[in-house]
C-alpha cells in the first residue's frame, strides 16, 4: 500500500451541498416495506455487529480473497529486479543501476521516497486491517485471517524491493529516508474509521486503488526517462496493488448487496471526513510540512492528481452501484449518495478554479535529496 497525496489538496468536506444529485433510483417495488425495515436495521447497526457481518462471510472470503493471491513459489521476489549479489558481474551491473539513476531528476525521486516510506509502514497497516474484523491471533486458520497475513507478505516486498533499489542507485540520504520511516512508524495513522470496518474496508480499497496508479505512472515516468529496470521494479509493485484493490473491492461490494444502506453511509463518511493518506505524519525531522511538499510534487509530475481522485470516486460509485440505490435507504442513507455521486463533478470544478488562481511555483529542499531544491506548486 502506498500513498495517495492527490487527495491531501482536493477532498472536500459537506458544505455546500444544496442541489439535488443526478443520480436516479428505481421506483419501489410492493415489497419495499420489508426492504426499507431491513435497511433502517442495518444502518442502525453498531460496530462490532458490522465486524460480525464480516466474520460470517468467511466462507465467502475462502472463495473470492484468496484465489487472488500468489502462491509463494510464483510469486515474484526483491532479488529477481535487481542486481544478484552473488553474481560475479555484481559491481558491473551495480554501476550500470547507478549510472541510469544519475539521468533521472530529484523530482523523480522525491515521489519514489514518498511511495517507499509509506509501504515501510506496513506494521500499521497490518494491525489496522486486523482490527476490522477483530482479530489478534497470529495463527487463525480462517479466510480472514489468512488473507491478512498473506496479504502482508506480498506487501512486505514492495517497501524492500523500493528500499534496496535506492541503496544501490546512490541517488537519496538514505539515513535521512530510514529517520523518516522510523518517524512514520512510531507516528501511527489516522484512519477516520470510528472503529467501524465498514469504514475501513472502504478506505483500504480506495488506497489500494491508487496505490495501482501511483506506482504505475512512476513505472511509466520511469521507461520515459529511459530506465527500463527502474520501470520494471515499479510496474511490479503496481501489479500487486491492482490485485489487492480488486479483493478490497470485492469485500465492500459485498457489503453493499448484503447490507446496502449502512455501507453507502459509511462511504459517504469517509468521503465527508477526508481520507488522511497513511504518510500523512510522514516528518523527516526537518520540515514539519513534509507529506504537504511531498504531494505537491507528486501531482506536478503527474504521479498521483486531483483529476486521479476525481477518476477513483468515480470509479467506485459505478462498481458498488451506489447511483442505482433506491428503495430502502434511509434518509441519512440518500444523503450520502446525494453526496457521493456528486463528488467527482464538484472535485474536478475546485480542481480547476484551483488552477485559475495558483500561485506561483517556489523551489523547497528536501532532505531526501540531500537538501538539494525541487519545484513545487502548493
Amino acid at each position: 500500500m502506498a500513498m495517495m497525496p492527490g487527495i491531501a489538496a482536493c477532498c472536500v468536506d459537506a458544505t455546500g451541498i444544496t442541489a439535488l444529485s443526478p443520480c436516479r433510483t428505481r421506483a419501489p417495488p410492493r415489497r419495499a416495506a420489508f426492504f426499507r425495515r431491513r435497511m433502517i436495521s442495518a444502518a442502525a447497526m453498531t460496530a462490532p455487529e458490522k465486524a460480525e457481518v464480516l466474520r460470517s462471510l468467511d466462507g465467502w472470503a475462502e472463495t473470492n480473497l484468496l484465489p487472488l493471491l500468489k502462491p509463494v513459489e510464483r510469486s515474484w521476489q526483491p532479488h529477481d529486479l535487481l542486481p544478484d549479489s552473488s553474481s560475479p558481474g555484481f559491481r558491473e551491473a551495480v554501476d550500470e543501476l547507478r549510472a541510469r539513476a544519475r539521468e533521472i531528476p530529484d523530482d523523480y525521486y522525491v515521489c519514489l521516497v514518498g511511495n517507499m516510506v509509506t509501504e515501510e509502514a506496513l506494521p500499521t497497516y497490518h494491525a489496522a486491517l486486523n482490527s476490522f474484523v477483530g482479530y489478534d491471533s497470529p495463527s487463525s486458520a480462517d479466510a480472514w485471517a489468512r488473507w491478512s497475513r498473506e496479504w502482508t507478505a506480498e506487501e512486505n516486498r514492495h517497501g524492500d524491493l523500493l528500499n534496496r533499489y535506492l541503496y544501490l542507485c546512490g541517488r537519496v540520504d538514505l539515513r535521512r529516508v530510514e529517520q523518516t520511516i522510523h518517524h512514520l512508524i512510531a507516528a501511527g495513522m489516522r484512519l477516520a474509521a470510528g472503529g467501524c470496518p465498514y469504514r475501513g474496508f472502504i478506505y483500504t480499497a480506495f488506497q489500494e486503488r491508487a496505490t495501482a496508479i501511483s506506482h504505475g505512472n512512476t513505472a511509466r515516468r520511469a521507461a520515459a526517462l529511459g530506465d527500463a529496470s527502474l520501470a520494471r521494479v515499479c510496474g511490479a509493485i503496481a501489479g500487486d496493488e491492482r490485485r489487492h484493490e480488486a479483493a478490497y473491492t470485492r469485500v465492500v461490494a459485498e457489503l453493499f448487496r448484503r447490507t446496502p444502506d449502512a455501507a453507502v453511509r459509511a462511504l459517504g463518511y469517509m468521503m465527508r471526513e477526508r481520507i488522511l493518506m497513511p504518510a500523512h505524519h510522514m516528518f523527516d525531522g526537518r520540515d514539519a510540512e513534509l507529506f504537504r511538499h511531498y504531494a505537491a510534487v507528486a501531482h506536478g509530475l503527474g504521479v498521483y492528481t486531483t483529476a486521479d481522485y476525481a477518476g477513483l470516486v468515480e470509479f467506485f460509485v459505478e462498481r458498488w452501484g451506489v447511483a442505482g440505490l433506491g428503495y430502502g435507504l434511509t434518509g441519512e442513507g440518500r444523503r450520502a449518495q446525494e453526496y457521493v455521486c456528486r463528488l467527482p463533478e464538484r472535485v474536478r470544478r475546485m480542481d480547476a478554479r484551483r488552477l485559475q488562481t495558483q500561485t506561483q511555483p517556489q523551489r523547497v529542499p528536501f532532505s531526501w535529496v540531500f537538501d538539494r531544491q525541487v519545484e513545487l506548486q502548493l
